[in-house]
């Protein structure tokens, strides 16, 4: 986790235990997930295939051996049955990058199987917690929090799974162990697929070569490495909660208490909330378009336990502990800032039992917290930017990614090389947003054609900025974002996501074959055929309202009132680009807080025209969902207000009134993207559902 793969490898080449294959398989999916390269990705699956099957030999001779280490948590063998668990969770993942669906399919499978394994690993956690009920340990817990406290003696780590190196002498101490219950949870799921005691029985032999953890040593204080915001807190600051996480059946106590007293089980609990954590978050989010893998997995997700089970794996000062974080940040200043409908949360709340909604001031002590543990990861740096951003502070989000020193990562550097294009882009940095996307083509081969179809917008917008002013330089950015956007097609097709062409490829190969259609129609230049403003669209799209200030969005108006002001062609328009037009009127608007103007935009200018208008042929199908969608989230937004002014009347009507319109959106035929609006209108669906819990109005 501090950018430097290759001493990792050095450090696993000599073992051959489950622990040393499960890590080299990592650092393969780590690089495989980070640049999408072809060659890494068959190389992750060849290692989390060969740690797999190493893992089920070792758990079956785990739980023969009456010398093996035996838990008073966990069933014997339960350490290998992690290893297992992880293996097949990243295979999964593997598996759908893969772009053959067959192997996607079976990438599913393995998820019902982790799923499995996972749940027994925590159903004897329940179990101890019960036991256990009542009865104090040394250190009290704190629940839920991101991290222990950077300045407290933490616990040696030698002798723990999941690193290299600092081998000792003595073997684990052996606990009694009670065996498992009858009445385990999903006993008969695990049956089902041939788990016993949550992992595979393979008859293959292997090495028990022993594998453990070396000593952090080093928590070098970061004189150039803090947030750059004001008042940021560390997570000593967060005062100890109550016990929330204990209601969600989670072993929450923190890494200095004697439940975690032998290493073995340090691993074990911090990777199991890892992995289940993240299964739970990513079936959750499963968009509507997608509803049907469900069904192939067998279990739904559970959005607010698998969080603070992230939370809590944050906490362990391993590799488990710093992927959990990675995770947290990243679902927070990622996912649910593609979000809008989201719980309510008080941005500067210290409670650490706060999952829901962005809690600001618990991300940056989390943050804090792993900026000092790895000082060497940009990966903390991209989350530090993704958080300024996501905070409205864009130019400060640039800042930070135009840091001079660089990441010995490529697929790093590659991310926040795309973080900076995005940021750019929402800042109307038209210059610095082309000349970022294109250095993307160089860094990352996984979308060309995003890349090419961003740039070539960009130019456009500085070609209708000169057009009038500046014919001689308009004309150079015309013939750029004319080459850029032709370019852009031919790599289309070249990446798929479980045997489809990427999403944004099928969508800038129709928009550029519609603007080629209408130049030869109307005979006009390439340029001048283009509708309404490409930039805004994608700001649209990738959700950039949300992360611009006042004024920037007030920019945003300017640009798209050139459409009716400037463009010389806009009464040839017809229903398909002015729906465009109101909708990216209506979220800049709705941004802005001017709800009521937002919604008559999206009434007049999409809503008003039958849908069969907006559909068919080269027109944007996307625009009519995204304004049932859009309509939904201005009456949230109402519902605040209301909620703010004391008007319990005004909040209820605002809810059903929502309800009915994310109704709409969620049952409308198939469209295009209707996997990137789908995952906003999933988490919307889930965000009304955990509003009526709290009112007491469940159905």
């Amino acid at each position: 986790m501090d950018d430097d793969l290759e001493s990792a490898e050095d450090g696993l080449a000599s073992g051959n235990s489950s622990f040393h294959k499960l890590a080299k398989g990592m650092v393969a999916f780590l690089r495989a997930t980070l640049g999408f390269e072809p060659e890494i990705i068959r190389e992750a699956a060849e290692r989390l295939a060969d740690a797999e099957t190493t893992a089920s030999t070792d758990h079956r001779r785990a739980q023969k051996d009456s010398h093996s280490y035996r838990s008073a948590v966990y069933p014997p063998g339960a350490e290998f049955s992690l290893c297992h668990a992880q293996t097949q969770l990243m295979s999964a993942v593997i598996a759908v990058l893969n772009e053959s669906l067959t192997e996607s399919i079976k990438g599913f499978y393995k998820l019902r199987k982790a799923y499995v394994t996972l749940n027994t690993i925590l159903d004897a956690e329940s179990r101890y917690i019960k036991t256990k009920s009542g009865m104090d340990t040394n250190t009290p817990s704190r629940r839920s929090v991101e991290s222990f406290r950077s300045d407290r003696s933490a616990p040696s780590l030698k002798g723990m799974p999941g690193g290299f190196g600092g081998a000792t002498s003595k073997p684990p101490s052996i606990r009694s162990f009670r065996e498992p219950t009858a009445n385990s949870s999903n006993s008969a799921a695990t049956k089902q697929d041939g788990l016993t005691n949550g992992a595979q029985d393979h008859h293959d032999d292997d090495d028990e070569d022993e594998f453990y953890d070396a000593d952090d040593g080093t928590t070098d204080k970061l004189d150039n490495l803090s947030l750059d915001g004001e008042g940021m807190l560390d997570s000593k600051d967060l005062p100890a909660p109550d016990n929330q996480a204990a209601r969600h059946g989670i072993l929450d106590h923190d890494p200095d208490s004697d439940v975690f007293a032998n290493p073995i089980d340090v691993f074990i609990h911090s990777g199991a909330n890892l992995c289940f954590g993240l299964l739970l978050v990513m079936l959750s989010m499963i968009p509507p378009a997608f509803g049907k893998l469900l069904f192939i997995i067998g279990f739904h997700g559970d959005k607010d336990r698998g969080i603070r089970m992230l939370w809590q794996a944050s906490k362990f000062h391993n590799i488990n502990g710093a992927m959990a974080g990675l995770i947290v940040l990243g679902y927070y200043n990622t996912f649910i800032g593609m979000s809008d409908i989201i719980p309510d949360s008080d941005p500067t709340s210290i409670d650490q039992n706060t999952v829901e909604g962005y809690p600001k001031q618990r991300c940056e002590a989390l943050l804090s917290d792993m900026r000092r543990r790895h000082p060497k990861s940009h990966l903390w740096l991209l989350e530090e930017a993704r958080m300024q951003a996501a905070n409205k502070h864009l130019s400060t989000a640039i800042s930070i990614l135009e840091k001079p020193i660089k990441s010995p990562l490529k697929q790093v550097e590659a991310l926040k090389m795309f973080e900076r294009s995005l940021d750019a882009m929402y800042m109307h940095d038209y210059a610095l947003c082309a000349k970022s996307f294109i250095a993307c083509v160089d860094l990352n081969n996984w979308s060309h054609t995003l890349y090419y179809y961003i740039a070539g917008a960009a130019n456009v917008e500085m070609y209708r900025q000169h057009r009038t002013l500046n014919p001689t330089e308009a004309a150079i950015y015309a013939k750029k974002a004319t080459e850029l956007f032709k370019l852009a097609p031919k790599h289309a097709g070249k990446k798929k996501f479980m045997a489809r062409q990427l999403p944004f490829d099928v969508f800038v190969t129709r928009k550029v074959q519609k603007w080629e259609t209408r130049a030869r129609d109307w005979s006009v230049s390439f340029v001048d055929a283009v509708g309404v403003s490409p930039v805004e669209e994608m700001i649209f799209l990738w959700n950039g309202y949300k992360r611009m200030d006042t004024s920037q969005l007030e920019q945003s108006l300017l640009r798209l009132s050139w459409s009716e002001t400037s463009n010389p062609h806009w009464k040839r328009e017809g229903p398909d680009e002015k729906a465009i037009l109101s909708v990216l009127y209506g979220a800049t608007l709705r941004n802005l807080k001017r709800y009521e103007e937002a919604k008559e935009h999206l009434r007049a200018g999409v809503l008003s025209y039958d849908k069969n208008e907006l559909k068919g042929g080269s027109r944007d199908d996307w625009t009519a969902p995204a304004a049932n969608y859009e309509m939904s989230v201005n009456c949230w937004m109402q519902r605040g207000e209301a909620r703010k002014e004391g008007k319990e009347a005004e909040v209820k009507k605002w809810v059903k009134e929502c309800e009915s319109w994310i109704e709409k959106a969620a049952t409308w035929e198939k469209f295009e993207l209707d996997a990137r609006i789908g995952l906003k209108i999933a988490t919307a669906q889930d965000t009304l559902k955990r509003w009526h819990e709290k009112e007491g109005t469940a159905k």
